[in-house]
């Protein structure tokens, strides 16, 4: 089911043996809008500290109760490498993220997520250091939120929130809040058409004209976004639908 990553904000973390902290925010990769972390802030438990827990790890949330549930002890997260989340996560420090948790490791020219059914191989020294140079374009959420969006003649607004998959925590849609132009509307634009993010300018240039967006299937955010919304949508713009 699509999901409002919004509305997961401050989810309680809940570890095998007792809560963790708070959903924080989503590490996701820059090109291929797959979400890689959820970004926990520990609180009073850990004060000070935010810690990543892949994708691969999370259990299904609870949506009455605001829970999100991680096949994790508290133990495990409180001794994990420490990480920054306030500057990039190199891959070195995923890896080592990786070895201690005993993930498998999403890299190494897989296009998706992975699911985790074995543990992960030996990695040769040569394939650990090529690794480390790599750069994984993480980025969070919480940042990109509030880049402006460029269409092909003009901006229509800025990122308000995301849609995900809650099945493979791919993002399929940005929400764009138009609130300077279409006063008091949202629309969806689908990262597929998303043409080159400007890291440096926080600019989302997308392959959309403004008049395409005014005229679009009306969004409502408090409604869930479901398949027969999402066909309106792709027929609208003449795109190719994601699923088969």
């Amino acid at each position: 089911m699509l999901r409002s990553l919004n509305n997961l904000t401050s989810f309680a973390i809940r570890a095998t043996d007792g809560e963790i902290g708070k959903v924080h925010s989503f590490l996701f990769d820059g090109s291929k809008w797959i979400i890689r972390y959820l970004v926990a802030d520990t609180g009073t438990w850990l004060p000070g500290r935010k810690v990543l827990i892949a994708a691969t790890a999370l259990g299904e949330p609870n949506w009455d109760g605001r829970v999100f549930p991680v096949a994790l002890t508290r133990d495990q997260v409180k001794n994990a490498p420490g990480i920054e989340v306030d500057k990039p996560v190199s891959r070195q420090r995923e890896i080592e993220l990786h070895q201690y948790y005993n993930w498998v490791p999403y890299w190494g020219g897989a296009f998706g997520p992975v699911t985790m059914t074995a543990p992960p191989k030996a990695e040769s020294e040569k394939e650990v250091a090529e690794a480390a140079k790599g750069d994984p374009n993480l980025r969070m959420t919480r940042e990109v939120k509030g880049y402006r969006i460029h269409a092909s003649d003009g901006d229509i607004g800025h990122v308000d929130d995301f849609i995900a998959s809650d099945e493979d925590w791919v993002i399929r849609y940005l929400v764009v809040d138009t609130r300077n132009w279409l006063p008091g509307r949202s629309v969806l634009i689908s990262p597929e058409w998303v043409r080159e993010i400007s890291w440096g300018e926080k600019r989302v240039h997308v392959e959309v004209a403004r008049k395409q967006v005014e005229d679009s299937p009306p969004y409502d955010p408090s409604a869930p976004v479901n398949r027969e919304y999402e066909i309106q949508m792709y027929d609208y713009y003449g795109r190719p639908k994601y699923w088969k």
